[in-house]
């Protein structure tokens, strides 16, 4: 496996708990990229643990060694687009799921996720860890 992976929040927390089917696909020579959407859902369940100030530490160290994707101006037109295709067929998602289809689809990346909901994106690359 080598290729270009956009990490979805589920996939962060499964490497957060070093579970053994994330790691053991981190073995083989990937770039791997978050996306800020899934930053602020972390730092959501890090507000709402007991632990908020280690579990913010964690996330900021996490984020200071790995490549981070900012939603622009372009990924704002791929969201649109993702999100009237939905509509469109009557299968709408989480709003931060399509923001974050929209960062895999503008950087050509291929979705790594546990939501099955994401299959319900046209043109884009999934894979289900």
């Amino acid at each position: 496996m080598n290729g270009k992976y956009l990490f979805d929040t589920n996939i962060i927390i499964a490497l957060f708990k070093s579970e053994e089917a994330i790691t053991n696909k981190l073995k083989n020579r990937i770039e791997i990229y978050i996306p800020s959407i899934a930053i602020g859902e972390l730092f959501y369940g890090a507000y709402k643990s007991i632990k908020v100030a280690e579990n913010k530490k964690r996330i900021n160290d996490f984020v200071t060694s790995i490549n981070c994707l900012q939603v622009t101006d372009n990924t704002a037109d791929f969201y649109g687009s993702i999100k009237n295709q939905l509509k469109k067929a009557g299968t709408p998602i989480p709003e931060n799921d399509i923001w974050i289809a929209a960062i895999a689809q503008e950087n050509n990346l291929t979705l790594v996720t546990r939501d099955a909901h994401m299959e319900k994106v046209d043109n884009i690359s999934i894979e289900f860890w």
